[in-house]
């Protein structure tokens, strides 16, 4: 028997990383029936039948998961947004943030080709972000920048690098760890969006016990499995002030200390109003389901 790490997962077969080997692995059918398939980013116990293959006999226990791309045991969540090409996102940023915050999973933010913008027009949006207490790095992928920071930032853990397609995450995976030749994708010219590259779900090591998840499936996020009254504390800075109900959504309720605060500048009227478009999305589900 032998321990390891999922590393990557297409089409029934699972590569587990073990003592610097990578073996092809298949399930057996008892997880299907227990309802607990494994995951990349899995610990899990593994039967070698030869020098390439095995197969797994146990799942470790999971720190975490991430629902939509479907990852377990994550340290951290990079959310990678270009200063440009395509233009920055602000309800997808929102939008990645409140799952971490639901998740318990630690979230940064990675401005990519801060080379495109010589305005520093990034410094301006990104503030918000920082005021509120999230970490940001500024990189270029193409002139190397903020690479080292982010680096030593990664030590010791699992990340995902999420974003919008085109935003820069091969780019920044290769320039982290030099040799890895992931696919880089091009903008769209007529769109300004990016075009997709990434197929799979695949875990990195850039050094030992470092990983990095370079995944699709962010595009998609939904928040549908978040309870709408759970939902306002996933923007974090809203939890500072206090309202006369205890479940107010910050919507229309009186006496809300959020709105108070969104009113006087102390909480930014972008994230407010980006609050609000996902809470509806939020009610909306809700409302099918009943």
């Amino acid at each position: 028997m032998a321990e390891g790490k999922i590393v990557k997962a297409i089409a029934g077969y699972y590569y587990i990383l073990a003592e610097g080997k990578i073996y092809e692995c298949r399930a057996r059918g008892l997880f299907k029936l227990k309802g607990k398939p494994p995951l990349v980013g899995d610990n899990v116990i593994f039967k070698i039948i030869d020098d390439k293959s095995g197969y797994i006999i146990e799942l470790l226990d999971r720190k975490n998961q991430i629902k939509r791309p479907t990852v377990a045991n994550v340290d951290l969540v990079c959310l990678v947004v270009s200063a440009r090409m395509p233009e920055p996102n602000f309800i997808f940023i929102d939008r990645v943030l409140a799952m971490c915050e639901h998740e318990s999973i630690d979230s940064i933010i990675c401005v990519s080709k801060i080379d495109l913008d010589r305005e520093h027009e990034y410094e301006k949006w990104t503030k918000i972000y920082s005021n509120i207490g999230y970490k940001v790095f500024y990189t270029s992928a193409k002139l190397n920048t903020g690479i080292d920071e982010l680096k030593e930032f990664l030590l010791n853990k699992t990340m995902v690098l999420a974003g919008n397609s085109g935003v820069g995450k091969s780019s920044l995976a290769n320039a982290i760890k030099p040799g890895l030749t992931l696919k880089v994708g091009d903008v769209s010219s007529k769109l300004k969006k990016g075009i997709h590259t990434t197929r799979h779900i695949e875990l990195i090591e850039i050094l030992p016990d470092s990983f990095i998840l370079d995944t699709p499936g962010f595009n998609e996020l939904s928040l549908n499995f978040i309870n709408k009254y759970d939902f306002p504390s996933c923007f974090k800075e809203f939890n500072s002030y206090k309202c006369r109900f205890s479940n107010c959504l910050h919507e229309s309720e009186p006496d809300c200390g959020v709105k108070y605060a969104v009113n006087a500048g102390e909480i930014s009227m972008s994230r407010y109003f980006n609050y609000l478009k996902l809470l509806n999305e939020i009610v909306e589900v809700e409302r099918e389901v009943d």
